[in-house]
């Protein structure tokens, strides 16, 4: 069954969990166009609806992408602008995989203007209309909201940068995106934990972080960028390890809710 663009839970806290990256749908007449390595979805942002439920038990309100980001990423600016000058990254419309695997077979079936304009129509804006929708509801009833912007990537890809990642990737655009005091929450949990961590180091916040981090509007985003190793297996089937993930989850719900609690204490 084909599923929708986007799915949208809606919650009852002032808490947004938004994963752009976790799609897994690859309508066919893209996927015949791709390499057998693109039709892995390797790059995807595996097992965080699950990871994330106790975001659900608390009362959040949860934004899915439901296809994947090789045929649009959610989280990129839709002209195709740059989030990292200078740095090497995947595109809007990604031509490489995180291994610098090209994503097409043929290279002329890379998608040019007219086709990017009609994904971002098709698929990046009915994302973007999705959330800030939500983000306006939940603010209209509670006067603020945060969102964490949910994400995972695996732990050492030399195609993007040198080395294996800190566990705990955390992104507030340099501070721009939230309230000092929940950037200090979020920073506090991770440290009490047993993963290494950093925040505003490589993963500063993508797109969405970026746009909708306003708080001077009541609008506070951070991101999370895990290594994928702490939950799952990296390789194929890319399989969700449980034992793993009980190990990890005192820690993300204790950034989650400390964070949360800040945005409750400002209010």
């Amino acid at each position: 069954m084909t599923p929708p663009i986007v799915s949208l839970e809606q919650g009852s806290i002032p808490l947004l969990i938004s994963i752009p990256h976790g799609g897994e749908y690859l309508p066919e007449p893209y996927a015949r166009r791709m390499t057998p390595a693109a039709r892995k979805l390797a790059d995807t942002d595996w097992h965080l609806s699950r990871l994330y439920d106790f975001a659900r038990r608390m009362g959040a309100s949860m934004v899915r992408a439901n296809y994947s980001r090789y045929v649009i990423d959610v989280n990129r600016p839709s002209d195709g602008g740059a989030l990292y000058p200078g740095q090497t990254t995947t595109t809007l419309c990604p031509v490489a995989t995180f291994h610098g695997e090209p994503v097409y077979l043929d290279p002329a079936d890379v998608p040019g203007a007219d086709e990017t304009a009609q994904r971002v129509r098709d698929y990046w804006q009915p994302y973007h209309d999705t959330l800030a929708a939500e983000l306006q509801r939940v603010r209209r009833q509670h006067g603020h909201v945060l969102m964490w912007e949910a994400h995972s990537i695996a732990s050492e890809l030399p195609y993007l940068f040198e080395g294996r990642l800190p566990d705990l990737n955390l992104g507030t655009f340099s501070g721009a995106a939230c309230a000092p005091a929940l950037r200090e929450a979020a920073m506090a949990a991770a440290a009490a934990g047993p993963y290494s961590w950093v925040i505003d180091d490589r993963f500063k916040g993508g797109h969405i972080t970026r746009h909708y981090g306003r708080p001077q509007d009541g609008v506070h985003v951070v991101q999370l960028e895990m290594a994928q190793c702490v939950y799952m297996d990296e390789t194929e089937p890319y399989g969700y390890r449980e034992d793993l993930a009980d190990k990890l989850l005192p820690t993300l719900q204790a950034m989650v809710k400390n964070t949360y609690a800040a945005l409750t204490r400002k209010g």
